[in-house]
């Protein structure tokens, strides 16, 4: 192999005298390698001992740490990286301490959402002012023709042929056609006309420095503003910098400030045209005060010492409608501190920095509304005042006697269901713990007990979704309570009907004409019969009027209990489903919220 190498080397010497027929045969090794392997196959069958480059000897070691596994031909990319970071190369998670979330963002935070920095300006606008390096056409013509585009020099000149050097540097891009042609009128008085026009403007360079995300050297135009560069750098950071006092500096000098709260309230932004060099220094953040509820602006705020007061505060939060009450909370020499103040009072009141303060709507409810569903043909809603019982609600309701069943009426109140899903939340928590926490004697034992877990597991997950109605039984006997209303309460005016609603598990839900004499036996027998796993031994009986009161039937013939409940039309008999003990060991625990599902939403959940 070293001898054929040899001699490869020696014929490839002999050929190649000088650079051209160096080039001549990497141009010859370049076209066989484009050939495919399969000439280079045929070569090697053949025998042939053709001449041979040492262009043509490539060698496959490779370096997977650099390239990972991929040959390496000396090919790079010259695209954007994308955000990609290079091995070892510091990322914002490895040189930024890690911070929670805020529950109260900074006010203004959201002026760095968005990508508005992508959406760049080439800076010809009529504000712009000429810098060094920026490019303007000069057009002469009558008594003297000129055409030329010039370049504003390091001392802010341009120049031109018989005219000499003319200062338009800082020289609004608006204003640079009437300052030149006036220049120019100046030698040339008569039949010459004069056009000048910005063609391009010069980036500047600007640092960014302070708490902000990524501080360092940004380009821009001179026209780009403040919030600009301040996204080019990820924005200030919300727990350490300042929204309210970000100055520009020039030399060392402060020549602008920027107060970002200023700028949403009343887009105020200093005007400012950048030059190169320019620094942003972004402050530490002042005294705060946080706005927890009770305000359209429900922000972590920012104030120097002389604004903290209530009636500043109050002036960036914008309490909510009718908010007559602000509590307020935080320490004062070294101790726990609170007041509860009249939005009047906190006007002129003092706060610290680290205050927490919450508007509130404290009005005395004296005017509230109820509603009225079911048959009627009034108003739906009607206002009454703090203290009003039902019956002088049912004086004003609207109902035709002959569709209306008025003897019967009840209440639907929202802190009750509330209150029953309280009661099936404790419940279901119970069963749970009760599942998951009982012992386990053996592996048997522990199969039984995962795959009852499991069962659980689902009938929780389906009670936990019904909506409990919150009904309250105001009616019996023909007679009504008169009961204090709340707010929100929802007077039901059931129907007159003749039908007999049979649910839950039977063969086939349905609704059954009324017959005085058939029980709730013959209502389920007429509904289809018992499913196989109907729980026959207590049958839910619902009354018009939200009573709820429970039948047997002790099995196939009757039985001397059977049909005790007297049913009347309107009434819904609806089957529980039943549990098997040899299958499940929780079965108390689930009847019991199968009952309490039952009455509070009137639904069977199997």
């Amino acid at each position: 192999m070293a001898g054929l190498f040899l001699a490869c080397f020696c014929v490839a010497g002999a050929q190649a005298q000088s650079l051209a027929d160096l080039q001549q045969l990497r141009e010859q090794a370049q076209q066989q390698q484009s050939g495919g392997n399969s000439a280079a196959a045929s070569s090697a069958q053949s025998g042939s001992m053709g001449s041979v480059s040492p262009m043509q000897m490539s060698g496959s070691r490779t370096i997977s740490s650099m390239n990972n596994g991929q040959s390496s031909m000396g090919q790079y990319s010259n695209s954007s990286r994308g955000g990609m970071t290079l091995p070892g190369e510091p990322t914002i998670d490895t040189v930024y301490p890690v911070q929670q979330p805020m529950e109260n963002p900074p006010y203004a935070a959201n002026l760095f959402i968005g990508g508005f920095e992508s959406e760049r300006a080439d800076g010809l606008n009529d504000n712009y002012l000429i810098a060094q390096g920026d490019k303007i056409s000069i057009w002469m013509w009558g008594a003297v023709n000129f055409s030329d585009v010039v370049t504003v020099d390091n001392q802010g000149n341009i120049f031109i042929p018989n005219i000499g050097p003319i200062h338009v540097a800082n020289t609004p891009a608006g204003s640079v056609n009437s300052m030149v042609t006036a220049k120019i009128k100046q030698v040339y008085t008569n039949d010459v006309s004069v056009y000048v026009n910005l063609l391009t403007s010069t980036p500047v360079s600007v640092y960014i420095s302070g708490p902000v995300l990524r501080p360092g050297q940004y380009a821009g135009q001179a026209s780009d503003s403040v919030l600009y560069f301040l996204k080019r750098a990820g924005g200030i950071d919300f727990h350490r910098g300042s929204f309210r006092q970000i100055d520009v500096k020039r030399d060392g000098k402060v020549v602008a400030t920027a107060d970002l709260y200023e700028f949403l309230r009343t887009g105020t932004l200093p005007n400012l045209s950048f030059k190169d060099g320019d620094v942003i220094m972004v402050r530490p953040v002042g005294s705060t005060v946080i706005v927890e509820n009770g305000a359209r602006n429900s922000f972590t705020f920012e104030f120097k010492e002389d604004e903290l007061t209530g009636d500043m505060l109050t002036k960036y939060a914008t309490p909510n409608d009718f908010i007559n009450h602000v509590s307020i909370a935080g320490v004062r020499h070294g101790q726990q501190f609170s007041r509860y103040l009249s939005l009047d009072e906190f006007s002129d009141y003092g706060l610290k920095a680290g205050d927490t303060v919450e508007f509130i709507d404290d009005h005395e409810q004296k005017v509230y509304r109820i509603n009225i569903q079911g048959s009627h043909t009034g108003p739906s809603q009607i206002m009454v005042d703090k203290g009003t019982r039902l019956k002088e609600v049912l004086n004003y309701v609207q109902v035709d006697p002959k569709i209306s069943d008025v003897d019967n009426i009840y209440l639907l109140r929202e802190s009750v269901a509330e209150k029953q899903r309280e009661i099936i939340e404790r419940s279901l928590q119970q069963l749970e713990r009760s599942v998951y926490t009982a012992p386990v004697g053996s592996t048997g034992e522990g199969a039984i007990r995962a795959q009852e877990a499991q069962l659980v597991s689902d009938f929780v997950a389906r009670a936990r979704e019904v909506e409990p109605q919150g009904k309250v039984v105001v009616s019996e006997n023909d007679q009504v309570a008169n009961v204090l209303l709340e707010p929100n309460d929802t007077i039901f005016v059931p129907g007159v009907t003749d039908l007999i609603q049979i649910g839950g598990e039977v063969m086939l839900p349905q609704a059954v004409v009324y017959n005085p004499d058939a029980t709730a036996a013959d209502y389920i027998a007429w509904a289809g019969g018992f499913t196989q796993r109907a729980d026959d031994e207590r049958i839910l009986v619902i009354r018009k009027n939200g009573l709820v009161e429970f039948d047997s039937i002790a099995g196939i013939t009757r039985s001397s209990k059977e049909g005790e409940v007297d049913l009347k039309p309107g009434d819904q008999v609806i089957v529980l489903p039943a549990t098997d003990a040899k299958t499940l060991q929780a079965v108390k625990d689930i009847t019991q919220i199968i009952y309490q599902i039952a009455v509070a939403a009137n639904v069977a959940l199997d």
